[in-house]
């Protein structure tokens, strides 16, 4: 899709659509993993990709599951500590999996891609970090023109920190926001005023980042229209390249730390959907790009790029524009996609130390998808990061009859044309600009572990 449409909002579609759903940084997604596939199978599954006749480029991804505090939001595999220790034993371990894991692949596979993520990765401290590069890069080859990102907390690193972060190498940073009101940082135990952010993303900017990429979230407790009308227009002024819009899925049933979010200081969901309604028309207004889902850009970043010329991909970081990688992932819960096969980490830090120390990977639960699960996943990713389908490209490529195939999920489609969120093409259907806000709707109409008609109640965000 060349046209980058603007998104509409149509609270009747919402009402309709914009009920819980899968993010599709998988397919199948996490809930289908099994622990019959263990680190045998991680190993089988690198062993093979070695040997197609191009092996692909690789993908980095390391979870530092360490946080100082609990922001009471979060939904993120973390241990909170103020254990002085804790980075240094974090990093001898991760050594020893990267001895177990980093061999296997052939050497010439070069790393095209790095994110850091968590917990929070600057709770190590910036020699912390510069030693956990020099781990990795001693391990495999790092492609020059590479993109090594982090996330970023403004209340752990300082300007001087994040000019250290760019001289060891990385060129791409998010920083956590959230919310600028102290009120509402005050109810999510996350406190940082204006001037961190501002002088982290003024240090970032002023080093030479590449791009600097903001998160906020609306649906957070004491969130006003009024309130958080502020913090946008506060990150506007910053103006980073890209900016997250994230909906806060409330589910304290699965994140112990979410019990200590008062249910009524949440916004009414009549609130929370017009704080979103008009961030999505400021940002708009303002000058950034739709990515997809809760993704924004700046005309010039490379992501509108990619999502203009039809190359954005979804992984478990979220939307990328590098296609192609195998992804192999380091740390507690650090998830790895090896051609079609997904392999888990131990989640809890412990249980992943003690089979990294006993000489195997942490791998304890994953899948090797299907053929119907491959097909599936293509047509997923088109309609998540393309906004089309065009039947004749997966039957060209899986060598299938596209409409007898899917004449079930094609049929459960017609609803959706007949309310505008697609439109018939000769061959396929487009997203039209009021089916922009509901991707995973239309996605999961392929998606053949839900039931259909059926909510998966509480196991999924809203969508919107």
């Amino acid at each position: 899709m060349s046209e980058l449409l603007r998104p509409t909002f149509d609270l009747d579609l919402i009402e309709r659509y914009g009920g819980e759903g899968p993010r599709y940084t998988s397919y199948p997604t996490a809930v289908q993993f099994s622990d019959r596939f263990g680190p045998e199978a991680l190993l089988g599954a690198i062993d093979e990709s070695n040997r197609l006749p191009i092996p692909p480029d690789l993908s980095l991804y390391v979870h530092v599951p360490f946080c100082s505090s609990p922001c009471f939001y979060c939904g993120c595999n973390r241990v909170i500590t103020r254990s002085p220790s804790a980075g240094d034993e974090f990093l001898a371990t991760l050594e020893r999996e990267l001895d177990l894991i980093a061999p296997r692949f052939d050497a010439d596979r070069r790393i095209r891609q790095l994110h850091l993520g968590g917990g929070t990765p600057t709770f190590l401290s910036v020699d912390q970090l510069a030693h956990l590069m020099d781990l990795l890069r001693s391990r495999f080859r790092f492609a020059r023109d590479g993109e090594l990102g982090l996330e970023v907390d403004p209340r752990t690193v300082d300007p001087a920190g994040i000019k250290r972060l760019h001289e060891i190498g990385f060129n791409r940073i998010s920083i956590g926001v959230q919310d600028l009101d102290p009120a509402v940082q005050q109810a999510v135990n996350r406190v940082h005023d204006t001037a961190v952010v501002s002088a982290t993303i003024g240090a970032a900017r002023a080093v030479g980042f590449d791009s600097i990429s903001v998160d906020l979230i609306y649906g957070l407790p004491l969130q006003t229209t009024t309130g958080f009308a502020q913090t946008v227009e506060i990150m506007l002024s910053l103006k980073p390249d890209r900016l997250s819009l994230f909906n806060y899925a409330h589910l304290p049933h699965l994140f112990k730390g979410q019990t200590r979010i008062q249910n009524d200081q949440l916004p009414t969901p009549s609130t929370k959907l017009a704080i979103f309604r008009n961030t999505l028309s400021r940002l708009l207004d303002s000058g950034y790009e739709f990515i997809g889902m809760d993704h924004f850009a700046l005309p010039g970043d490379s992501m509108v790029q990619a999502r203009a010329n039809g190359t954005l991909v979804r992984n478990f970081q979220g939307y990328s524009t590098h296609g192609g990688l195998d992804l192999i992932s380091f740390g507690p819960s650090a998830i790895s996609q090896i051609g079609d096969s997904f392999a888990q980490n131990q989640r809890k830090l412990q249980d992943w130390r003690m089979a990294v120390e006993q000489g195997q990977p942490a791998t304890c639960r994953g899948l090797t998808r299907t053929t119907d699960d491959r097909v599936r996943a293509d047509i997923i990713e088109r309609v998540m990061c393309t906004g089309e389908l065009v039947y004749q490209e997966v039957e060209r490529f899986f060598q299938m009859s596209f409409r007898s195939y899917f004449s079930a999920e094609l049929e459960r489609l017609e609803p959706l044309a007949d309310d505008g969120l697609i439109e018939w093409q000769p061959g396929g259907f487009r997203v039209t600009a009021a089916g922009l806000m509901f991707l995973r709707a239309i996605a999961k109409v392929f998606d053949a572990y839900l039931v259909p008609n059926r909510e998966q109640q509480g196991r999924f965000s809203r969508i919107v």
